[in-house]
């Protein structure tokens, strides 16, 4: 009789977990009339990952175009462009396609003109002598929500922001000072150019709680965006010098 013989046991692979889907890339149109500029950045953004030129033109008619049809989540327009108008096309962009946030390049120290960019729409700026991380890092800040201006526009943007806000009505401004404990202290740390996370870090709340308290403070005080209530907060010496 012959002994009995074992079958051997099916191997079974191993179930493995999902990998969670990667990244989504930053969709980027890039208008630079500067053709060996526009083709050096084109590469080096090419190598980095978490990225995706969608388009980079001369041409700004172009460029809208595909803004308009593709809606990527930043558009980088060069400050100089000598056969169109940046201000014109920040604004148009903003206007058209909020979602997507608009990157103002090639600025010198001290611009005037920031002030009129961030009020057309700009999230950011990238100053002329800026490297090519910085670059980045302003790309990935703005396409996350934040909003970027260089420390050498600072005092610029916040003499000619003041100089704006000190015109409005007395009555604007009265309704302007109702403001909660919680919404003083918004205005302080937006003063110290913190973010809504930082914000929210700091006063142990959620970040879209510090959004709730910033759009009730941008409607109070009659301001258009976070950088006015940061300028507003440097000139009255602080949320502690709004009358009550």
């Amino acid at each position: 009789m012959k002994p009995a013989t074992r079958k051997p046991i099916p191997k079974v692979a191993a179930k493995t977990r999902p990998e969670a889907p990667p990244d989504k890339a930053i969709a980027l149109v890039l208008i630079d009339d500067n053709r060996l500029l526009r083709e050096g950045l084109i590469t080096m953004i090419h190598a980095q990952p978490g990225f995706n030129v969608l388009v980079a033109s001369a041409d700004a008619n172009e460029a809208l175009k595909r803004v308009r049809e593709a809606k990527p989540d930043v558009v980088l327009i060069d400050f100089g462009l000598e056969d169109h108008d940046s201000l014109s096309i920040t604004a148009t962009v903003h206007g058209e396609v909020p979602q997507a946030k608009v990157i103002v390049m090639g600025l010198l120290p001290a611009q005037e003109e920031v002030a009129q960019y961030v009020r057309a729409g700009a999230s950011g700026f990238v100053m002329k002598d800026a490297s090519f991380d910085e670059f980045l890092n302003t790309i990935r800040a703005v396409a996350a929500g934040e909003r970027v201006l260089p420390v050498e526009l600072t005092d610029s943007l916040f003499t000619q922001i003041v100089r704006n806000a000190a015109g409005k009505p007395q009555a604007r401004v009265m309704e302007a000072v109702r403001l909660t404990t919680r919404e003083r202290q918004v205005i302080d740390l937006l003063g110290e150019g913190l973010s809504n996370k930082e914000i929210a870090a700091r006063l142990h709340i959620a970040v879209h709680t510090v959004k709730s308290h910033v759009h009730n403070v941008l409607e109070k005080l009659a301001l258009h965006s976070r950088l006015e209530v940061a300028a507003f907060s440097h000139a009255s010496g602080g949320s502690n010098s709004i009358g009550s």
